[in-house]
């Protein structure tokens, strides 16, 4: 992977998951990138991102730190595979410490924990240098048969 490409290009370019789907063009299409122990995305809201004049959604907050978390997670269970297995969100706790002012985020995220096919992933969202949201979730690699087996 090269350093500028992101984990969703290389490894789902036809994912449509509404957070992270690079092949959803009404999605959010984060790019999360591998950055030493961390995985980071850089974000910017647009105008129907808001919640109130000058301040971005709740719900799209979640959904940003939901699916940057997921792909931290896949990143860390893939191991030496060549690709990483799929994973789904079992929990995820937003809490939103400040309100987020529209404009350029940073998604930060790293392995807190971690088990067989689980790992529990913490992950802050930043704006303007200032932690407005933070995020702890568990994310597991699925087996076959389940309905995201085989989304990437």
């Amino acid at each position: 992977m090269t350093a500028a490409q992101s984990l969703q290009d290389r490894y789902a370019p036809h994912n449509r998951c509404f957070g992270c789907g690079p092949a959803n063009d009404k999605g959010l299409r984060i790019k999360s990138i591998v950055a030493g122990d961390e995985v980071v995305a850089d974000w910017s809201p647009e105008e129907h991102h808001e919640a109130f004049p000058g301040v971005m959604n709740g719900g799209i907050i979640g959904a940003l730190l939901d699916c940057h978390s997921n792909w931290t997670a896949a990143h860390h269970l893939q191991g030496e595979a060549a690709s990483p297995p799929c994973t789904v969100t079992a929990d995820f706790h937003v809490k939103l410490r400040r309100p987020t002012p529209m404009g350029p985020v940073r998604l930060r995220a790293r392995v807190a924990e971690a088990e067989g096919d689980r790992c529990v992933i913490e992950a802050t969202l930043e704006a303007g240098g200032k932690v407005c949201a933070t995020c702890r979730g568990t994310f597991v690699a699925v087996k076959e048969g389940h309905p995201a087996y085989h989304r990437w």
